[in-house]
């Protein structure tokens, strides 16, 4: 079977593509699936993580690879045959790098954090998904656990009609610790909740995919 096609997009930098990218790459491949994690962001998160990960010599990692996007849809050609999922970071911008993965993906992946920058800051990514006909899936990331903004950003988004991921991610540390060691939360801390949160959101994506 075809791997399905991931790509991580958001027009606002530092709403957290690289955190989710990874860290759905790391629980996925805990559950045995083949995963490959495309870097296609010129900040290089990914690709960074990804050779810490190497130096720490740790076993069972997902493949990361840094590339420019006029290379992507060719080599996404070449490994979907040996994959389950490729997930795709794509740059913080409307370019062509982000293009390319959007056009190719099965599922956008659009991360939300509570605040209005990046509520305003979705629009050019969904756009960008509708005119290239692939869904998307907005995703509410570093939820503080209580306060009216979470409330009032999904309020906006359930009004607009967009697909909202039931899954959210909260803002815990636990996310930045484990990739500061190269890894994922499903290897940090398998049983705490950031790890649960992971799992949901992997688990509502294959749904989705099906």
């Amino acid at each position: 079977m075809a791997a399905k096609i991931l790509a991580v997009a958001q027009q606002k930098g530092g709403a957290g593509k690289t955190t989710i990218a990874v860290q759905l790459g790391v629980w996925w491949a805990s559950q045995r699936r083949k995963v490959t994690l495309l870097d296609v962001d010129p900040q290089g998160s990914m690709k960074a993580w990804h050779a810490l990960r190497s130096e720490s010599g740790i076993s069972g990692s997902p493949f990361a690879a840094d590339l420019s996007g006029w290379k992507l849809s060719s080599e996404i050609d070449r490994l979907k045959a040996e994959n389950d999922f490729i997930i795709v970071d794509t740059p913080p911008h409307a370019e062509t790098d982000a293009r390319v993965a959007v056009r190719a993906a099965d599922l956008i992946l659009v991360p939300v954090q509570p605040s209005p920058m990046d509520w305003w800051a979705t629009k050019p990514t969904l756009d960008m998904a509708s005119k290239e006909k692939t869904r998307s899936l907005l995703i509410l990331n570093r939820l503080p656990p209580r306060g009216k903004l979470g409330d009032a950003i999904r309020e906006k988004i359930e009004a607009a009609g967009l697909p909202l991921a039931a899954s959210t991610f909260g803002n815990r540390s636990a996310f930045g610790t484990s990739m500061m060691e190269g890894k994922g939360v499903a290897e940090t801390q398998p049983k705490g909740t950031a790890a649960a949160e992971v799992e949901a959101l992997a688990r509502e994506i294959e749904k989705l995919l099906k």
